[in-house]
């Protein structure tokens, strides 16, 4: 580098993050404040925790049960303690049970919203932040908490203007291992094969029958030919697992008396048919019918920590892929019962269920749907034809502001009016404001409809021009009432 060169960082996003601006940030709030107003009349409080855990307090929920850094940003503070980046809302939500258990009441019912980091590699719509949101109840053991995660769910999507295109599907992990027990895949031995199965079944909608009944097997390689090593297991016991996949019926009473069949005799099978079989007679009660809420054994979870109910909720309605074929849009929230986490702290059995919404895929769907993604309009821009009058500028923007309308003087060199306007096309603004030495000796302000100006432009006959004029003159006493007025036309 010659001498005397600066060197300049490069000015870019680090690899797997994204920025986020005005109308992207404003749709996401406005999503978020509708999912909380759910939350809150469910009578969930907010709960904001630190950014920053220990390691230890993610523990074996983070990938990698070997390797304890790997999948989030961690490094060691002053006393050589490592800390990361949480990597998700749950597990700082233990922590805050386990730490102020005598302070919280219990059950304790919470939400959170908020980013989280994992340390993954990137790809296309795969980013290294995202945000979450999430809903649990601690302290409950009762299936009447999980049937209420799924009414709220419901009551979101309905909210959100989306429904009659969702689906909320139901099943119980205790359901699945019941039939694990009778396929001979019980015990500590078995774990390796026991978790080959779960993330097998847990692609059959991808994958389809025979794709999970190879992984079963000895294997299964995909189409660019990477094989994936199988469970192992024999026809026989392939055969129960397959079953239990393909248990959905078409009511819940014929699913449930399927899943009965299954789980044979084991006690840990019966226990989780008989809490799926309240959860729906608790939905039904309450009007959640099986076009909104549906029981289906296809859904495991992926995640080795829940215990009982586990929930998926899918969107149902169409979207092309990045090859131009049709496909449903998928899943945007997953959860369900995980009564083991909180013990890691207190050693005592907590019972817990929630829920996490896909915060980015859920906005992508809204965005899908024309229920958001939406032009957002700007603030109404004060112009300045004399530099010397920026108070009688600045007075009427004060004027506009506190009459609750969205506004600002534009503060870069006004010189060039022209220029002026070009900045405020390009903040989306509505209206232009104008006063000049005439207007000011006759008291008098000019209104420059931007919107109807961009649309005069385009198509508008001449009398459309005439039955709204694009730019109007009014005294400067009725700025606030003529731009109001424009506004709401």
């Amino acid at each position: 580098m010659s001498e005397g060169k600066i060197r300049r960082p490069r000015a870019e996003t680090p690899k797997g993050f994204r920025d986020y601006f005005g109308a992207e940030v404003t749709e996401r709030k406005a999503m978020l404040d509708a999912i909380a107003a759910v939350y809150h009349r469910y009578g969930f409080d907010p709960l904001e925790t630190s950014a920053v855990e220990t390691v230890e307090a993610l523990g074996k929920f983070l990938p990698d049960v070997d390797r304890p850094n790997e999948g989030v940003f961690a490094w060691q503070d002053e006393d050589k303690d490592w800390l990361a980046l949480r990597y998700d809302l749950t597990a700082p939500l233990a922590r805050v049970a386990a730490q102020y258990r005598n302070d919280l009441p219990s059950p304790y019912r919470r939400y959170a919203m908020g980013p989280v980091w994992r340390n993954e590699k990137p790809g296309p719509g795969r980013f290294r932040q995202f945000y979450q949101c999430d809903a649990d109840t601690v302290g409950s053991g009762s299936v009447a908490a999980d049937a209420e995660i799924c009414a709220m769910l419901s009551d979101i999507f309905e909210s959100l203007g989306l429904a009659g295109v969702y689906v909320i599907k139901v099943n119980n992990r205790k359901v699945l291992n019941g039939v694990m027990e009778v396929a001979g895949l019980s015990g500590d031995d078995k774990e390796a094969e026991r978790g080959i199965v779960l993330r097998a079944i847990d692609k059959i909608d991808r994958l389809g029958e025979e794709g999970v009944r190879a992984l079963l097997g000895a294997g299964r390689k995909d189409e660019s030919g990477d094989f994936t090593k199988g469970a192992g297991l024999s026809d026989e016991q392939a055969e129960v697992v397959i079953g239990f996949t393909t248990a959905k019926r078409e009511t819940g009473a014929a699913t449930i008396a399927r899943l009965r069949e299954l789980v044979g005799n084991s006690a840990i099978g019966a226990e989780g048919v008989t809490e799926l079989e309240s959860i729906a007679a608790l939905l039904q009660a309450q009007g959640y019918g099986s076009d909104r809420i549906q029981l289906d054994p296809g859904v495991v979870r992926g995640l080795g920590y829940y215990t009982g109910p586990v929930f998926e909720a899918e969107l149902t309605f169409q979207i092309t892929d990045e090859k131009g074929r049709p496909r449903n849009f998928g899943s945007v929230a997953g959860g369900g019962r995980y009564d083991g986490l909180v013990k890691r702290f207190t050693g005592q059995d907590v019972p817990a269920t929630g829920i996490s919404i896909g915060v980015d895929r859920l906005l992508a769907a809204l965005r899908a749907k024309g229920r958001a993604g939406g032009a957002t309009e700007g603030p109404v821009v004060v112009t300045v034809m004399d530099r010397d009058r920026m108070a009688d500028y600045m007075a009427m923007v004060g004027a506009l502001r506190q009459a609750g309308i969205r506004a600002e003087v534009y503060l870069g060199n006004p010189k060039n009016f022209g220029n002026q306007l070009k900045y405020a096309d390009k903040r989306g603004s509505p209206v232009a404001v104008i006063q000049g030495g005439n207007e000011k000796a006759a008291g008098t302000v000019i209104l420059k409809d931007l919107v109807l100006g961009a649309k005069i432009a385009e198509s508008a006959t001449l009398e459309e021009w005439k039955d709204r004029p694009a730019q109007v003159e009014v005294p400067e006493a009725d700025l606030v009432a003529a731009v109001q007025r424009m506004l709401a036309k």
